[in-house]
């Protein structure tokens, strides 16, 4: 069972809903929500612990929502005192108004991850001798071995949801990660590569030896594969995106444009087209928060609205849109459980869970021979997308040219140049093989950021423009 937060820090369950009650009179939708985090963060570079953090943190954010207004409150310090100062202040919103706080969604009890604490199991120096092993291990794989970067980190967050009329909702989420970095070097020239995995879930699967073995071979292999590679060509290119991580282009090229408060103001791409074709037909896009342990789920969101597995594009057209509590209202829709802060002290916005392509009918070696000459991008790093427009601007980690469909040199430096919802409908091809992402996304927006999944199958996209080295 999750912590009485209100408990915790002698707080009256009756007091706090009154005076929650106070803050939202005339508005028409609020909550006062309290959180407890426990996080660390150990970091393993140039053969040594460069930097061990363990944070803990109390706090709570009251919110009032009047039509397109919110107002929010926040402190460190969780007592009656405190709140009846942020009941004061958020308590403007609704002044002069009539009205009403709309009714909480029914509850699921369904609980997505464990209540469990991974900051505290394994002890500190059993994973200060696993990131020590770690890169030993790594440094001894190959000696082409320059640097070697490992961390860890956890952190188990407590919710406390109340609202209005006395409703009290909480979750506990646990989110573990482990990340490694490989430089390798010859003949002058360095390149990295990097794997990361992670989850709601304890460390004992990533931390596992067998497993972390498997992550440090992975980065090599990926920095070797960047150290053979040539300089990727310019030019316009059918492009074949793998399964797994290449998802995080649909995460940002697409998704964010599928949030509800782009779309109430107008400034998403995606804006007035609800139930048309947006895409190829076999594509189908959902944002699930539903999936057990993964890095993106919720069990409810920090509204206390239990999370949903919501279809956005269905076969190619839009059907639906990632709301909070707020933008369904004002749009005349349903709260998706997507609305989402980074913790007690941001406000909340619809944001993405784990965003997915599904899966179509067609092999992945199917989809490659049909390229006669384009690229294979199987992981890319950062980008840059204009929301409005939909343009987009990726960096590819790892790619290769595809040569009469096969899949030819490794290519360095590639960027991926479009437009999503152009993107979207010059798909020509949706694999069988929709796989997750390895569990450590993490997703930016306004400033705020939170922990999301992304996924997909392979899938070709007709004449990309790609930016290069090589004309």
């Amino acid at each position: 069972m999750a912590e009485d937060l209100l408990d915790r820090h002698g707080l009256e369950a009756a007091r706090c809903a009154a005076l929650v009650g106070e803050a939202l009179v005339g508005a028409d939708d609020g909550e006062l929500f309290i959180e407890h985090r426990v996080s660390e963060s150990l970091v393993f570079d140039d053969g040594k612990m460069k930097s061990a953090s363990f944070d803990v943190s109390d706090g709570f954010g009251l919110r009032a929502v009047a039509g397109e207004t919110v107002a929010v409150a926040h402190s460190s310090e969780i007592n009656e005192a405190a709140l009846s100062r942020a009941v004061a202040t958020v308590a403007m919103a609704g002044r002069g108004r009539e009205g009403h706080v709309d009714v909480a969604p029914p509850g699921t009890n369904r609980a997505l991850y464990a209540d469990l604490d991974p900051v505290a199991e394994p002890g500190f120096g059993t994973k200060a001798d696993l990131l020590a092993a770690i890169d030993a291990y790594a440094r001894d794989k190959d000696p082409r071995v320059r640097q070697v970067s490992v961390g860890i980190g956890a952190e188990r967050q407590v919710v406390n949801i109340v609202r209005a009329d006395g409703q009290r909702l909480a979750d506990v989420r646990p989110l573990v990660r482990l990340s490694i970095t490989v430089m390798v070097g010859a003949d002058g020239r360095q390149e990295t590569g990097t794997y990361g995995m992670g989850g709601r879930e304890p460390y004992a699967r990533f931390i596992d030896e067998k497993a972390w073995r498997a992550g440090v071979d992975e980065a090599l292999r990926r920095a070797l594969v960047n150290l053979e590679a040539v300089p990727a060509p310019a030019g316009t290119f059918d492009v074949v995106l793998g399964p797994g991580w290449p998802g995080i282009l649909l995460h940002e090229a697409i998704g964010h444009g599928l949030e509800g408060d782009f779309n109430r103001r107008q400034t998403s791409a995606f804006a007035g087209l609800m139930g048309e074709m947006v895409a190829s037909r076999g594509v189908t896009v959902v944002d699930d928060g539903t999936i057990h342990n993964r890095r993106g789920s919720l069990s409810i969101d920090d509204e206390g609205t239990p999370s949903h597995e919501t279809v956005l594009i269905e076969d190619g057209r839009l059907v639906g849109y990632m709301q909070d509590r707020q933008n369904a209202r004002l749009m005349g829709m349903i709260p998706t459980g997507n609305g989402r802060r980074q913790s007690y002290a941001h406000t909340i916005m619809p944001r993405m869970t784990n965003t997915v392509m599904r899966g179509g009918d067609r092999h992945p070696d199917e989809i490659r021979e049909g390229v006669k000459d384009g690229l294979y991008m199987v992981s890319f790093g950062g980008g840059q997308v204009d929301i409005t427009s939909g343009k987009f601007v990726f960096s590819c980690t790892e790619g290769y040219r595809l040569r009469d469909g096969k899949i030819a040199e490794p290519v360095r430096g590639a960027m991926l140049i479009g437009n999503g919802p152009d993107a979207l409908t010059r798909v020509a091809g949706v694999g069988n093989d929709m796989a997750l992402d390895d569990g450590i996304g993490t997703c930016g927006k306004a400033g705020q950021w939170v922990p999301v999944g992304v996924g997909q199958p392979t899938i070709r996209i007709n004449a990309m423009t790609v930016g290069g080295t090589e004309v």
